[in-house]
């Protein structure tokens, strides 16, 4: 039964990380994480860019723009699991299945797959 909530989970994190413009999953991040972190997932230098993608006064790379929705979407099942102040510890803490990397660095890698395990893992319990 709780594999089937934690899929319907997911599968809600999914389609409301395609339905956000990615104005509003940079906001989003911005107001969790701060401007620095938010530009820091999407691997670039300079931060005010985050500003203007908030704004949609322009948008990111395809590569940030995928760094960005997948810290959105995991961000979100975590969130739907727990609540919106353990997913933002969850998304900052050190991990041991990403060995003891964040979860937010990790995305920053592009190791996009083992932050989803790791999220999974998490919810089952399994950490």
């Amino acid at each position: 039964m709780q594999i089937q909530r934690e899929t319907a989970a997911e599968a809600r994190a999914h389609r409301d990380m395609t339905e956000q413009t990615i104005a509003d999953i940079a906001r989003f991040l911005q107001d969790n994480f701060s401007q620095r972190v938010t530009a820091y997932i999407a691997g670039i230098e300079d931060a005010k860019q985050v500003g203007k993608w908030c704004k949609a006064l322009n948008a990111p790379r395809y590569e940030a723009e995928v760094r960005l929705r997948t810290a959105y979407q995991i961000f979100k099942i975590i969130e739907e699991g727990e609540n919106l102040h353990t997913a933002r510890a969850w998304m900052i803490g050190m991990n041991p299945q990403l060995e003891d990397e964040a979860p937010l660095q990790a995305i920053a890698e592009g190791r996009f797959k083992d932050v989803m395990a790791a999220a999974r893992s998490y919810l089952q319990g399994d950490l």
